[in-house]
């Protein structure tokens, strides 16, 4: 006998975690035995179509969110198996279940994405902290090794003013020490 597919309609599920989403998927059976398919049951397409929608909401019930989203291999595993068990009597083979699409409702999914941006931006903000650190570490160990030696700290700035004239050509004001303007004010 050929394989028949049918769509589990989409069906809304309260999740473990009281989420509510809804889930789809396609069921993949075929007719093993049709004297049993005939004789046990009245319309084993149709009562294979409603344990399949049965059979997702009981799983899917039984899950958290998390689960649903990482796990669905296992969980159509685990229907494939409830639904080839249930159907045995009826002569029917259930090959394969996939769980096609789940949505989330638009409200999680927007408080998703904006926990999903708060992350973000608070490691933006650890990694700029430590580049602070680290900027200031250097600057500690650079004054260090400044304040051993004055001329260093002289020849600094004028290495600084003269990498400010050579990116803008403006004015740059010298300030004077005030011990040297004293010197010239008594005089």
């Amino acid at each position: 006998m050929r394989t028949i597919t049918f769509d589990i309609p989409p069906q809304e599920v309260l999740t473990k975690d009281s989420v509510t989403v809804s889930v789809d998927g396609v069921v993949y059976y075929r007719v093993q035995n049709a004297t049993l398919a005939v004789a046990n049951i009245t319309n084993a397409d149709a009562a294979t179509r409603l344990l399949a929608q049965t059979t997702l909401r009981n799983v899917l019930g039984t899950k958290n969110l998390a689960e649903i989203l990482s796990d669905r291999e296992e969980i159509a595993h685990s229907m494939q198996s409830t639904l080839d068990d249930a159907t045995d009597d009826w002569g029917i083979k259930v090959e394969r279940v996939e769980i096609k699409d789940v949505k989330l409702p638009l409200q999680l999914q927007r408080a998703m994405a904006a926990e999903a941006e708060a992350s973000r931006e608070a490691r933006a903000k650890v990694i700029a902290a430590e580049g602070e650190m680290n900027a200031s570490r250097a600057l500690k160990e650079a004054s260090l090794v400044i304040s051993e030696s004055p001329s260093a700290l002289q020849l600094r700035y004028l290495q600084t003013l003269n990498t400010i004239a050579a990116e803008k050509n403006s004015t740059i004001i010298f300030p004077l020490p005030l011990e040297m303007m004293q010197s010239l004010m008594k005089r």
